[in-house]
């Protein structure tokens, strides 16, 4: 009989599995890890890896998304609006991420990052739009749910390459108030 995925056991499992994934991603290309390379670290079999993830890309998915989630997690989407403030939060819990990526993985994973951080912010800039525009397309907020996560993300991206000397917050706030009145579709019909 399986176990439920919120089983206990199966949680520090699935944790052990990703700890042992950012342990390696220290040491190796993300190309050049295999199954048998994270069962060896993580000291399972490899039906017990297959039982919770799909392949490595799989992992590296749920991971970069567990990670980035941790970081945007003291930030509620669910009533907030987009403004200068939460904007700002993103940013900073972006660069965070980024830079603890960063920290942790000697190697770089910018391309297999760059879909997964993107559709999270995709996510929660759509949810932020929709709370405070209820009166303008759906179809418009996802596209501009679309323009904003990539901007953000390239923003993070620059930070962390070439501007990590200044902090995140200053990196991004000369231009908050260019990027909010961009993006106010009361003044901009």
């Amino acid at each position: 009989m399986t176990q439920p995925k919120t089983d206990p056991r199966v949680l520090r499992t699935r944790k052990l599995i990703m700890e042992s994934f950012i342990k390696l991603s220290s040491k190796k290309e993300f190309k050049d890890i295999t199954v048998k390379d994270l069962t060896a670290e993580a000291m399972i079999n490899r039906a017990t890896f297959y039982y919770h993830f799909e392949d490595k890309y799989d992992l590296l998915d749920k991971t970069l998304s567990e990670v980035l989630s941790i970081n945007l997690e003291s930030i509620n989407f669910n009533n907030s609006k987009l403004d200068e403030d939460s904007m700002m939060n993103i940013f900073k819990a972006l660069a965070s991420f980024q830079q603890s990526l960063h920290n942790r993985c000697q190697v770089e994973y910018e391309t297999e990052l760059a879909p997964i951080v993107r559709e999270q912010l995709e996510i929660i800039f759509y949810q932020l739009l929709v709370n405070q525009y209820t009166n303008v397309e759906k179809q418009v907020l996802k596209v501009t749910a679309v323009f904003l996560s990539w901007g953000i993300h390239g923003a993070s991206v620059e930070w962390r390459k070439n501007s990590s000397h200044i902090s995140s917050e200053k990196f991004i706030k000369s231009a908050l108030p260019y990027i909010m009145s961009g993006i106010d579709f009361k003044h901009n019909r």
